[in-house]
């Protein structure tokens, strides 16, 4: 069985630029691995620089697999902290059985609903942006209850592929996500799918501070960029230029940088420090501005031949170019500048 680093490599090598293919036979490789079972809850330390690197090596060999990697790893985390026992055994079991999970928050107005009946809860309504509508086993989505309270529920998927609709997936990168609508419209779900109690969804710091994961995913894509980037300008041999040296540099710099602030806010969120928020919400920035500044120095690079198809720097530019756009960036910036002007977030060293 090869090692999660080897294989990852190894596709990132050798991957077509396949449109619109949900990578099922590399799902199914890292559930043998044992990687979708092996971050079901994690500890500050060695534990959340394992899950750092996991994420990090998965991204940078397909965007889109690590997109769904990370809600995977995200649906379980959030079972294991609201669920009951109950409910986390059941976690154990599914994930023991090769089971893949999603999380999906958005969806139109009026949002979806759970009405109470004698045998579960009827859900009302559907989800858009539904990554791996479709394919995966089990996803965790947001409902209102009947007391106006935003509550989780986790809905086995199996034998609902006709509930979903991928035609309005129509982007140039991300392609095989499958992040199309699902319609629960008249789906039955027993109590034990409802987990924990009322709003616990958004409970800080895990509901911001838990987007470190993703920062982690498209970090590793960047770095398969900049990867890819230096292949070029050895192979073209250009690395002896003075101008092409000075920009490739200031990309290290970047990505090197955006790095150390994605291991930072992993372990502040895992360790509940009081700033991890602020901390994952500036690490989205620097990760993006990382990415796209490596993005816009390759294609200069490479020229024309970054935009063809089957171009390996192609495929990672168009997918960053919207995974990069991961939910409301400048707000997050915006939210991130405000908590470091009213005190320093980084440590206790107020202001060094």
């Amino acid at each position: 069985m090869p090692t999660l680093r080897s294989a990852v490599l190894e596709w990132d090598r050798a991957d077509p630029d396949v449109e619109g293919v949900f990578p099922a036979e590399k799902m199914l490789a890292l559930r043998d691995m044992g990687a979708t079972r092996a971050f079901a809850t994690v500890a500050a330390g060695e534990e959340t620089a394992a899950l750092v690197e996991a994420l990090r090596l998965v991204g940078g060999a397909d965007l889109g697999l690590g997109r769904i990697f990370e809600g995977h790893v995200n649906a379980a985390q959030l079972v294991n902290a609201y669920g009951d026992a109950a409910q986390r055994a059941m976690l154990a079991d599914d994930l023991a059985a090769g089971m893949i999970f999603g999380v999906w928050a958005t969806g139109p107005v009026p949002e979806m609903q759970a009405m109470p009946q004698d045998d579960g809860w009827r859900l009302v309504g559907e989800k858009s942006f539904a990554t791996g509508a479709g394919f995966l086993d089990r996803v965790l989505i947001t409902v209102r209850g009947p007391d106006g309270a935003k509550r989780l529920v986790f809905v086995d998927l199996r034998w609902e592929e006709a509930r979903v609709d991928l035609s309005g997936w129509t982007v140039r990168g991300m392609k095989g996500t499958g992040s199309g609508a699902f319609d629960f419209d008249g789906m039955v779900v027993p109590d034990a799918a409802m987990i924990g109690g009322g709003d616990v969804y958004e409970t800080e710091p895990r509901f911001s501070g838990g987007a470190w994961r993703f920062t982690a995913v498209q970090l590793g894509g960047v770095i398969a960029l900049l990867r890819h980037y230096r292949d070029h300008l050895i192979a073209a041999k250009k690395d002896g230029d003075a101008i092409q040296r000075a920009r490739f540099g200031a990309c290290v710099a970047a990505v090197r940088s955006a790095a150390l602030w994605v291991d930072r806010a992993a372990q502040a969120t895992e360790a509940d420090e009081p700033d991890a928020v602020a901390l994952v919400l500036m690490t989205r920035g620097v990760v993006e501005e990382a990415g796209l500044a490596t993005m816009e120095a390759a294609a200069r690079a490479v020229g024309t031949a970054s935009f063809f198809t089957g171009n390996r720097i192609d495929r990672i530019t168009r997918d960053l170019g919207l995974y990069l756009r991961q939910p409301v960036p400048d707000q997050a910036r915006d939210r991130a500048a405000g908590a470091w002007i009213e005190q320093d977030c980084w440590g206790s060293d107020r202001w060094w």
